[in-house]
């Protein structure tokens, strides 16, 4: 997901570097506001919002150690990134040690910066963006939900929020672990320290050790510097993993190790870094079978899984989709700047009888978009067929829908050259490609029962391809009864 655009604070004495800076980070849609000295920054900070602090090292009269001792008692949550020059490298290895979120050696390229500061404003925004239990609040994210079933969760949640243990959040794609883990988080002991996310099934193999643990200069091909991960960053708040599972064989050895010894080695390094991190980790596959399949260490999967809660999906408690639904309307209603329309009882009926394999992921895109054509009026069952029909890779049940591709390829290619020519439909050859790729994965998903590695073999592609594509179609496979197939 790409990470929205951020208000920075650049704290640069050089009026050159600091114009450099802000004319690429403005050109990006990045809002910045410069101060020339800390004392000017520590102002804006006490009156403005901002989601990072970008500020350079050596400054005269407050440098940058003193900005960061002074940014953690104003605000302890914001990120701070520091830029130094090769020569104080280690001291800025000190910042980061004393909460500093990253730091740049001078001088860098600017994909580099670029790259750590969308890490940061993610970091930031999910550390200050409050999640709610069941209230449907518009202010930040809601976890809603009055069935006996979510309130287990809830309850779960309070049960070990505060306890100094791992946690293994397991529901199906699009149950909302993300906010789960968050919401711990919140509630934690750690709520002021720093909550850092990663997917790992969206980093490649190569790159998840450097990701997670860091790496020194020349650990690797283009590893001009060295760099810090994810747990240095999330040192003495919480880190959450998603996707636990798709990390890969070796790195789950060096996973368990930071668990048992709870120290670091960045590649390329021998040196032991203590870090005080909580891990919470989620999965949508099982990884009791994984474990039996020996894809999954028995050992990390019992350090992981201290505490386990369980995200019932959507069809399993329907008598939460109106609450969602409303909910989600009144939220994009006020994002779009729309009145917020009704829903019709037969638009509702449609939605708490439909099986939602996407889950609460998908009932918000299918609102969403249910809302952008109502534009204001009552919202009725067609809009929400239409809405249903157009959910990617999700044929809507029953005679209104035939699926993503109609009974043979030509017949379906003639349909939507014949909409092109009636000026219904707009870049129509990029439109069939996408159409017959979602059925190619679909087919595919049903084929080998949900297995991502017999599908990329299949394909001739990378896994990482498969999930890419799974995730943008929204296909979501059953495991057949009794198989060892991943679930998606």
């Amino acid at each position: 997901m790409a990470q929205k655009n951020g208000r920075i604070l650049l704290v640069e004495d050089d009026k050159a570097i600091a114009e450099s800076v802000g004319e690429v980070l403005n050109a990006k849609g990045h809002e910045v506001v410069t101060a020339e000295d800390g004392d000017y920054a520590l102002d804006l900070l006490e009156n403005e919002d901002f989601d990072v602090v970008l500020t350079d090292f050596r400054m005269p009269v407050m440098g940058g150690m003193e900005v960061l001792e002074s940014v953690r008692k104003i605000k302890p949550k914001l990120p701070v990134i520091m830029m130094t020059a090769f020569s104080t490298a280690d001291r800025a290895i000190e910042a980061v040690k004393k909460g500093a979120f990253d730091y740049l050696i001078k001088p860098f390229e600017m994909p580099d910066l670029l790259e750590v500061l969308e890490k940061a404003i993610a970091c930031s925004r999910l550390t200050a963006k409050p999640v709610s239990f069941g209230e449907e609040t518009l202010e930040g994210d809601a976890i809603i939900g009055k069935s006996r079933r979510m309130q287990e969760v809830f309850k779960d949640v309070g049960r070990v929020a505060e306890k100094p243990v791992t946690v293994l959040i397991k529901g199906e794609t699009g149950t909302g672990k993300e906010l789960i883990a968050r919401a711990i988080y919140q509630h934690s002991d750690r709520t002021g320290k720093p909550f850092v996310a990663i997917n790992c099934a969206a980093i490649p193999a190569n790159l998840i050790e450097s990701e997670l643990f860091g790496h020194e200069r020349g650990a690797f091909t283009n590893a001009v510097a060295r760099r810090i991960g994810r747990f240095e960053q999330a040192d003495g708040g919480t880190l959450f993993l998603d996707e636990i599972g798709d990390l890969p064989p070796e790195t789950q050895v060096k996973l368990l190790r930071v668990l048992q010894e709870k120290v670091i080695c960045r590649v390329g390094s021998k040196e032991e870094i203590p870090v005080d991190v909580r891990v919470i980790s989620a999965t949508h596959q099982n990884l009791e079978e994984m474990v039996a399949a020996g894809e999954f260490r028995e050992d990390l999967y019992y350090r992981l899984n201290a505490s386990v809660i369980e995200i019932p999906p959507l069809r399993e408690r329907r008598e939460d989709i109106p609450l969602l639904a409303h909910y989600f309307l009144a939220r994009y209603a006020a994002e779009f700047s729309l009145e917020s329309p009704s829903l019709h009882k037969s638009a509702l009926k449609v939605l708490e009888e439909h099986d939602w394999p996407g889950n609460v992921r998908q009932l918000e895109n299918v609102v969403r978009g249910a809302l952008i054509e109502a534009q204001g009026f009552t919202i009725s069952e067609n809009l929400i067929r239409q809405a249903l029909e157009e959910s990617p890779g999700i044929p809507l049940k029953g005679p209104e829908s035939d699926g993503a591709v109609a009974p043979g390829f030509t017949e379906h290619i003639r349909r939507r050259l014949l909409e092109a020519s009636r000026g219904e439909l707009e870049g129509a050859y990029e439109k069939i490609v996408e159409d017959v790729e979602r059925e190619l994965y679909s087919q595919a998903v049903e084929v080998s029962h949900g297995h991502q590695t017999n599908i990329a073999q299949w394909l001739g592609v990378s896994r990482l391809t498969v999930r890419e594509k799974l995730d943008k179609y929204q296909l979501f496979p059953k495991r057949k009864a009794g198989g060892k197939g991943e679930s998606s």
